[in-house]
């Protein structure tokens, strides 16, 4: 190897050289990702320390308490989860909403994704489920994400946001191409956090008392509709009150005017991940309604304000692996990434022992054989024994809530999706808009992308458009005084 490319040779932080930085090591096409793949690990370990003390992503956010009751006496047949287990049931939980590119003092009302974390206080232990207000991501592998977040962020040279660095990202990761579809139409300013719908975005898996498992999508729709910002009240808003989502939310649930959300899941047969034609662990797509009807699971309402800001709203963690009985992961290599790297990420923000700040303890307590570290402020579990097995009455396991067992297959490599078609549902989506939401998306992505200096990066990105949908391509391509090349596929 030549010295000039011995010196552009991507390597670890131990100079090591990278040989994929596109796929993360996974049993198989379909994962789960393994242990031992070190780039991945020291690639998100370090994405997770790069700030202090503000939230790498979705810094800025608010948050509500509230609760959530079942309305179907019917899902106890697909899962064992106990706060699901019988009609008017009802559990506490507390949600955070967040932008997610912004810093802790940025306007709510940007063009962004907005995070939906809800954190239910089960009697079987606290489960988070950590979503968006959309129901697909950019990427679908968790070893791009680093990478894609600094794109959003601020350039390292001039500290701007920078359209070159998000336009040259998406433009070489067709994959982005469904998620920026929606982030520029309508839907990608909501009118305030009430008037949004919030989305699992990842398949997770329910587990009945018979052992049997479905993978499940998860849909929280407004009961308040979906309403949206036009961009130039939006960019107004922003300059007038950049806090407006937050004292919106926070206005409303201090009259009594209290937001709710239905909860919906599509529930897919556990054998239909072999046959269905998208990968049902590819967070990239959808999974067709038409196909899998959406069925009512419950009301969530959001009827009390934070006491504190800062205690509960900032301190809340979220994590995408916190788990009860009858819920659990699916292979899908981003939710994979993500029940590591969130939980890393609060251990560096807030300490190893933040379970014990109040908006993070579980309600029915804690009895394991973790000890000491910063921050721990209860009694440290006093004399009891700090190893097990023992032989000193110590806490043992619960063998009855063992995940249901599932092949792996393939050989241990770093290892793509089977499917390469990015642009499929993002074409379906753009036919399915109206006339003027057609309109408006143009105008959106036109107004995006006209300050990136580099027509090749443009020309890039408005191929995958027309491969989407010819007449997308083209209506970009003349928005932006382009031509779209002859021979594009």
């Amino acid at each position: 190897m030549s010295e000039e490319k011995k010196q552009n040779r991507m390597t670890t932080a131990a100079g090591a050289p990278v040989a994929d930085n596109q796929n993360s090591q996974t049993a198989g096409s379909r994962g789960p990702a393994l242990i031992q793949d070190f780039h991945l690990l020291e690639k998100l370990a370090h994405f997770n320390r790069e700030r202090i003390p503000e939230r790498i992503v979705h810094a800025k956010g608010a948050g509500a308490h509230g609760y959530f009751e079942v309305t179907n006496d019917e899902i106890s047949k697909y899962t064992k989860a106990d706060f699901l287990s019988e009609k008017g049931k009802r559990t506490d939980m507390f949600i955070r909403f967040s932008t997610v590119a912004g810093e802790l003092g940025s306007a709510d009302t940007v063009r962004d994704p907005r995070g939906f974390s809800v954190k239910f206080y089960t009697e079987e232990g606290n489960y988070d489920l950590v979503g968006n207000n959309t129901p697909i991501f950019f990427i679908r592998d968790a070893i791009k994400f680093p990478d894609f977040i600094h794109t959003q962020k601020r350039n390292p040279k001039t500290g701007l946001k920078d359209p070159n660095m998000v336009w040259d990202f998406w433009s070489l990761s067709p994959e982005s191409l469904h998620q920026v579809t929606y982030l520029h139409g309508d839907r990608g300013i909501p009118a305030t956090l009430r008037h949004m719908n919030g989305y699992g975005s990842h398949t997770y898996k329910w587990v009945n008392a018979d052992g049997e498992a479905f993978w499940i999508k998860y849909h929280f729709v407004s009961d308040q509709g979906v309403k949206n910002l036009d961009p130039e009240l939006a960019d107004k808003t922003a300059g007038e009150n950049p806090d407006y989502h937050r004292e919106d939310l926070y206005n409303a649930i201090e009259q009594g005017d209290y937001p709710s959300w239905t909860l919906y899941v599509q529930i897919i047969p556990y054998e239909d991940y072999k046959t269905y034609k998208w990968d049902l662990f590819d967070v990239t797509k959808t999974v067709s309604q038409e196909d899998y009807p959406r069925i009512e699971v419950g009301r969530m309402v959001l009827n009390r304000n934070p006491e504190n800001h800062f205690a509960e709203v900032e301190q809340a963690a979220f994590a995408p692996g916190q788990f009860v009985p009858g819920i659990e992961a699916s292979p899908d290599k981003m939710l994979q990434g993500r029940i590591f790297s969130y939980a890393d990420a609060h251990r560096y923000r807030l300490g190893v022992n933040h379970h014990q700040i109040p908006i993070n303890q579980p309600i029915n307590g804690v009895n394991n054989y973790q000890r000491d570290g910063y921050m721990r402020v209860d009694g440290n579990s006093g004399d009891a024994p700090n190893y097990e097995p023992n032989s000193v009455n110590g806490p043992t396991e619960d063998r009855t809530t063992k995940i249901k067992p599932f092949d792996v297959e393939g050989e241990a490599d770093s290892v793509a999706y089977d499917s390469e078609d990015h642009y499929t549902q993002a074409g379906d989506l753009y036919r399915l808009m109206s006339p003027e939401e057609k309109t408006r998306l143009v105008e959106n992505l036109a107004d995006h992308m006209r300050p990136v200096e580099s027509d090749e990066i443009k020309l890039r990105q408005i191929k995958h458009f027309y491969n989407a949908d010819p007449e997308w391509g083209n209506r970009v391509a003349e928005a932006l005084g382009l031509s779209v090349p002859s021979g594009v596929n």
